[in-house]
């Protein structure tokens, strides 16, 4: 392997990372109650109808599927064809889920629609 994409692959391993850590701190902000509607804005870009989450993950997942079944060294073809077809329907069920955006919607809807509490109250 290059040089050069060893160090690509080590950034990219670092990213990913970083992600799931950014994740995990944004679980626990949501765990200590913040403003709703700042809790939805910080869950736009992950639920995003077409780049969020679920569409990502669920092309990731195919990616992945495709770049095993391309692999020419992999022992066993019927075990990974078996394996494959669980990535496979994974990852469609989890771009299924890309239509959260609409629950989002709707959670924004009813948070601005209900009447303001004063503080303390």
């Amino acid at each position: 392997m290059c040089r050069d994409l060893t160090h690509t692959l080590r950034a990219l391993r670092s990213q990913i990372s970083d992600l799931t850590e950014t994740l995990y701190e944004l679980t626990e902000h949501l765990r200590e109650k913040p403003d709703l509607d700042e809790a939805i804005a910080l869950m736009e870009p992950l639920l995003d109808e077409y780049t969020g989450l679920p569409v990502q993950l669920g092309d990731t997942m195919r990616a992945l599927a495709r770049a095993v079944l391309a692999h020419p060294d992999i022992p066993n073809r019927t075990a990974v064809h078996a394996l494959v077809d669980d990535l496979r329907t994974a990852s469609w069920e989890q771009t299924d889920q890309h239509t959260l955006h609409y629950t989002l919607d709707n959670l924004r809807t009813l948070v601005r629609s209900a009447p303001s509490t004063a503080t303390g109250s």
